[in-house]
């Protein structure tokens, strides 16, 4: 059953994941993570059949040269490259163009370069991703899909996507809300669907996906109806450096009186703020959860988190109108952070939602179930598999199917 493999390439800003799945079979042969781009020392682990391997590079590394080491390295040793019939890419933005996955022509790559300007962090190095594996991948011409983080979100009414700006700026330059992490809810709430053995046509959920980016976003008959993030992935919850909500004024005082200047104030909001900014520490919710209760700047910005998210959930809980399926947790906070989930559903008893303390100390490291109590509405956690579900939409649309 080799002969149905994908690969699946997942460009970030300074890193890169990769995987190899028999489609067929649902089942990840490879899968790995470069990270440390362009630094003194970086360094690529991969696991292939449970054994985990590992190399630095002791010399700065790039998208390019990690890409040839992944294909001509990694896939003939491990004997993988010649049953590679398609290959899925990551993309984050695709702009109100793209409402489903496509198979990346030269239009595309146009599309994908003008949206570009709304996901400056991603969808540049996302592109090199391309244009690399077409360089070392040729005879998989016109077999190479895009599969758009902000597809998903198109369902999106005009009403919850549009900006009270002057409407010239929706019109003329498209800036409205786009979302983001549409693969992993896409994923999540086909799963959802069958543990709950409810149409997904009729599915109400809240999905909360909660990692170092995170998102949460309203499901309504299966297809989003709003959602936290906006025209780019900055808006919306407090996030490990990203700032989330804030008032747009901050920006013109850090300006104006602080003097600061416009890359330093981006730079501030992306990469110094959210749960770095507030504990002056770290971003890394192992060691906030393991300090909450031992640290009072730990504590305090957990709590701003916590609010932020618990309100939210809240104020889309009036979106369902009838009912609510339920409450999805995913992403790597969402799936592993017993405290996260236990604090933020004890401020959502008022909605009659409340967490069972054992099942919730229980389901964590890629455990999949109910934490809720028997009187609650279905509390979910849901461990996201991106990398199956770019495989999945890859395979089908080089198949016609």
């Amino acid at each position: 059953m080799l002969n149905k493999l994908i690969l699946v390439i997942n460009c970030g800003s300074s890193s890169l994941k990769f995987s190899i799945i028999n489609i067929l079979e649902k089942k990840i042969l490879l899968f790995g993570l470069a990270e440390n781009f362009n630094k003194k020392y970086s360094c690529i682990t991969w696991n292939f059949n449970n054994i985990k391997k590992k190399k630095i590079f002791y010399s700065k590394i790039d998208h390019k040269i990690i890409l040839n080491f992944i294909i001509n390295v990694l896939l003939k040793e491990n004997l993988l490259y010649n049953n590679i019939i398609a290959v899925g890419h990551r993309i984050v933005h695709g702009g109100e163009k793209f409402i489903n996955s496509v198979v990346i022509t030269k239009k595309v790559l146009k599309a994908i370069k003008n949206a570009s300007i709304f996901a400056p962090l991603h969808n540049p190095i996302q592109l090199i991703g391309i244009q690399e594996i077409i360089k070392i991948l040729p005879h998989l011409e016109g077999k190479q899909v895009a599969v758009f983080d902000t597809a998903f979100h198109q369902t999106i009414p005009e009403k919850a996507y549009l900006y009270a700006l002057p409407i010239k700026f929706y019109k003329k330059y498209k800036i409205r809300r786009y979302g983001a992490h549409g693969t992993s809810y896409r994923y999540v709430i086909k799963i959802a669907s069958k543990i709950l053995n409810v149409s997904l046509n009729t599915l109400n959920c809240i999905s909360c996906h909660l990692g170092n980016g995170s998102s949460i976003t309203a499901i309504k008959n299966g297809k989003s109806v709003d959602t936290s993030m906006g025209l780019t992935p900055l808006e919306g919850l407090v996030m490990g450096t990203r700032c989330g909500d804030i008032d747009p004024a901050i920006i013109f005082y850090m300006f104006n009186i602080l003097n600061l200047k416009i890359n330093e104030i981006y730079k501030i909001l992306t990469e110094k703020s959210g749960m770095l900014g507030l504990t002056n520490i770290t971003s890394d919710f192992r060691y906030i959860e393991n300090n909450y209760f031992k640290d009072l700047k730990i504590k305090k910005a957990t709590d701003v988190f916590i609010h932020r998210l618990s309100k939210y959930i809240a104020s889309y809980s009036i979106l369902m109108e009838k009912k609510i399926d339920a409450i999805i947790f995913t992403g790597g906070i969402g799936e592993n952070s017993v405290l996260i989930r236990e604090k933020t559903i004890e401020k959502l008893k008022i909605l009659n939602i409340f967490v069972d303390k054992k099942l919730n100390n229980e389901i964590k490291f890629g455990k999949t179930g109910f934490i809720n109590t028997i009187n609650s509405i279905p509390i979910l956690v849901i461990p996201t598999n991106e990398e199956l579900m770019i495989a999945q939409d890859t395979f089908n649309i080089i198949t016609n199917k």
